[in-house]
């Protein structure tokens, strides 16, 4: 599983931060976990697949926000209290 993080650049509520939720969602099949955050100007969730780049830029776009980043790093999920 995959941590993808995307700089968004026009988001100013938590409207913003639900339409880019929704967004997401859409355009990337498998994305669990979604959460923005107008403030940090970033949307970070999770999925297995290797996503299409391309397409999500497209998605945000089309929505009047600007995508600026995406950044991927692996993801493990922890257990209780954190521990392995």
């Amino acid at each position: 599983m995959n941590k993808i993080t995307l700089k968004i650049e026009g988001m100013a509520c938590s409207m913003c931060e639900a339409h880019m939720n929704d967004t997401v969602r859409k355009a990337v099949a498998d994305a669990k976990k979604v959460s923005s955050s107008h403030r940090r100007g970033e949307t970070v969730f999770l999925s297995e697949s290797v996503i299409d780049r391309e397409k999500l830029a497209e998605a945000i776009r089309q929505t009047g926000y600007q995508l600026k980043d995406i950044s991927v790093e692996p993801y493990e999920k922890k257990g209780l209290f954190g521990l392995r």
